[in-house]
Order: structure tokens, then sequence, then C-alpha cells
């Protein structure tokens, strides 16, 4: 079997990097994209420790330009290849609605919603060259239903939400899946500046939902993995 070709954004820490630890234990090429070097440098040597094949890719998902760029240098190291897209980069924010401004919405839409389109966008070219290319896009329990505190955050989960739907649709015969995944809170460092009082030992593990990824992907032909909720 080929070695897997995997990109995973936002990879730097939660989520993602527990996705990229899980794919690079199986001896998959992860591509790790975030914006900080420092911490891409770092989780590279940790998948290379875990028997896999990192590559930093330093990016901002929120600038198409710099996706253009990233997902450039990716395709190149996996020789054009994707079998994974991992759209996982996101920012959260509770404010209510009369603390707002259009800065504070237009930029979780920009992270949450845009961000996976401007990267599926820059790379289809390697799902469609892969013989089972996956398009796993980290939603939220905040994507079904709305939360005080939350529109912006909602509004860019229930959007990406008819993203995958549509995705899906357009890809189904060309043999790229697309699943939406549905976390509930998560302890991840998301929430280190988010007020309220959090009880983090009862949340989800970032591990659990890298487990989650890893077996749907490995779903069989003709399995539902539309949706996973988590």
């Amino acid at each position: 079997m080929s070695q897997l070709k995997v990109m995973v954004t936002g990879a730097s820490r939660g989520i993602g990097r527990a996705i990229a630890l899980r794919f690079a234990r199986e001896g998959a090429q992860v591509v790790i994209a975030a914006r900080t070097a420092s911490a891409l440098d770092e989780l590279a040597k940790e998948i290379d420790a875990a028997g896999g094949d990192g590559v930093p890719c330093q990016m901002n998902v929120a600038d198409l330009g710099n996706v253009e760029a990233g997902l450039y240098r990716a395709l190149e190291a996996t020789d054009g290849v994707l079998d994974v897209l991992v759209n996982n980069a996101g920012v959260f924010a509770i404010k209510p609605i009369e603390e707002m401004r259009a800065g504070d919405f237009t930029r979780i839409i920009d992270v949450n919603l845009n961000g996976p389109f401007f990267c599926t966008l820059e790379a289809i070219s390697g799902l469609l060259a892969s013989e089972r290319g996956h398009v796993f896009n980290i939603s939220s329990v905040a994507g079904k239903q709305g939360f005080e505190g939350s529109t912006a955050y909602c509004a860019s989960k229930y959007g990406l939400r008819g993203f995958g739907d549509a995705l899906r649709l357009e890809l189904a015969d060309k043999g790229v899946r697309v699943t939406t995944v549905y976390p509930k809170a998560t302890d991840t460092s998301i929430f280190d500046d988010v007020p309220g009082d959090w009880d983090r030992s009862t949340m989800d593990k970032p591990e659990d939902i890298a487990e989650i990824v890893w077996q749907t992907y490995n779903a069989p032909a003709g399995a539902d993995v539309d949706d996973v909720d988590v």
C-alpha cells in the first residue's frame, strides 16, 4: 500500500495536532499547516518520531494568496496527490451581539468558513489525483444548534455544514468522500482565553476526535460517512 498523503490545517495544537499524530502512527506523510513556524517544526519532529513524515507548511487559511502558496508547496511535497484534507483550523469567541463589531464577525467567518473553501479549492487537484480522496470538515455541535453569545461562530459552523453538503454532491461521482464532523466541547487551548466557568474535565479529548477521523477514513465503501456526531 502506498504511503498516505494527508494535510491538516490548524495542526499546531488541539484537534488538528491529534489528527496529524494519529495519521503519523500509520506511516502517513502529513503536511501540517498553521501560522506559527516554531510550533510546526516541533510537531514535524513528533510526526517523524511516531513513524510518519512531517512536512511543515506555514499558512494563514484566511488569506487566499497565502493558501495558494501553501498548497502549492504542499502538493509539491506530496507529488501532486492528496488522500486526505482535514479542514480543522478555527477560532472561537463568545460575545453578545450588542458588543460585537463587524471585524469580530468577519474574522470568525474568514477563518472558519472561508478558510475551508480556500483550502479545498487549492487542494482539489490533489484530491482528484488520489484513489480515495477524502475531505474532512471539522465543524461543531454549534453547526447544528444555536448558542447564546455565539452568533458569528454558529453562522460559520452552520455555513461549513452547507459547504460540506454541497461539496459532497459535487464530488460523489469523482470518488472523493466528504465528511463533516461535529465535536462537542473539546478540551483544547481554544478555551484558555474564553470567559466562563468551563469544566474541562468533562470535555472530550482531541485524541477522541482524531480516532473518529481515522476510523471514518477507513470506513468501507458504501458506509454512511456524510455526518459524524461526536
